[in-house]
């Protein structure tokens, strides 16, 4: 019993040492792990400096989380059309055209026709900015003496422009993987394949964002066409040529005198210009008459 007391504090020495000594080998083997992880990561599986390039698709590795998309306000459409019936043609398209300055719209179209004296019509086409929109529709009905017809349409696109803005957004990012792709590739293959990839990204992006556009601007500014109509009654006045009776009796006499004097002029020319014609006439017929008088003559005698 004394000989278990004197080694008890000896065993207890032994065995705090012991115990220290494996959590350090523990520890030391963990560093050694997660230091060849660390330069496993870090450095590529063969000797080569190689890319591992698969297309468009991601990395394994890359996590990304879902992309928030703004919804913009209800982005509609609008055309109006209009068929007016106006006094006064022309002071009516002029204050139309006043009306688009102030809004700050433009006229993409204007047509003018006139049928006689008694019909006048046209028609314009007019991009108004869409906070404007139904002023300009009040004021251009308000120019009319009669609405003969209105027709508003209103198309909204919100969705399919939201539809643009997100795989906008998507091509955006695979444009971005393609350049890291090709700044580390360094095989002439895998940059061919890349920069193929990327003009087709590209494209596509240049395709939705002129689609993009084309949104905006035709919710940006509505359109207008108005087609306006002048009927105007036209009161005959007064022909002077035809009540003019002694300038016309002028103009008949002076026919009639150079009717006459075109004859008489016409009747000189053929006797003059055929003299020798009517000479040889004249004296053949002088002759068969003095051998009929000769004849005739001799026969009273007998």
């Amino acid at each position: 019993m004394k000989n278990m007391k004197k080694w008890w504090p000896i065993f207890i020495v032994l065995l705090i040492s012991s115990s220290g000594c494996s959590s350090g080998q523990n520890d030391t083997a963990k560093m050694s792990n997660e230091r060849s992880v660390e330069m496993d990561s870090t450095q590529p599986s063969s000797g080569e400096n190689t890319v591992l390039y698969s297309g468009t698709k991601e990395n394994n590795d890359t996590k990304t989380g879902p992309t928030k998309i703004e919804v913009p306000a209800n982005m509609v459409i609008y055309q109006a059309d209009l068929r007016l019936r106006v006094k006064k043609f022309s002071q009516t398209v002029r204050s139309l055209e006043e009306k688009v300055v102030k809004y700050g719209g433009y006229i993409a179209e204007s047509n003018v026709t006139k049928a006689g004296e008694e019909q006048v019509s046209g028609s314009i086409r007019i991009r108004i900015p869409q906070k404007h929109f139904q002023d300009f529709l009040h004021d251009a009905e308000g120019q009319a003496a009669e609405v003969m017809e209105r027709n508003i349409t209103g198309q909204d696109v919100t969705e399919e422009y939201v539809d643009l803005e997100s795989r906008l957004k998507s091509k955006r990012v695979v444009e971005e993987r393609l350049l890291t792709f090709m700044k580390g590739a360094t095989k002439t293959e895998d940059l061919l394949k890349i920069s193929a990839d990327l003009a087709t990204v590209q494209e596509e992006i240049e395709t939705i964002e002129g689609k993009m556009k084309f949104l905006e601007n035709q919710t940006s500014l509505s359109t207008v066409n108005i087609s306006l109509y002048e009927n105007k009654v036209i009161v005959p006045n007064i022909d002077k040529d035809k009540l003019n009776t002694w300038e016309k009796t002028k103009k008949q006499f002076m026919k009639s005198t150079n009717m006459l004097l075109g004859g008489l002029s016409g009747l000189v020319v053929f006797i003059i210009g055929n003299i020798p014609v009517l000479a040889i006439i004249f004296a053949l017929g002088f002759l068969f008459f003095f051998i009929y008088k000769k004849r005739k003559s001799r026969n009273n005698q007998e």
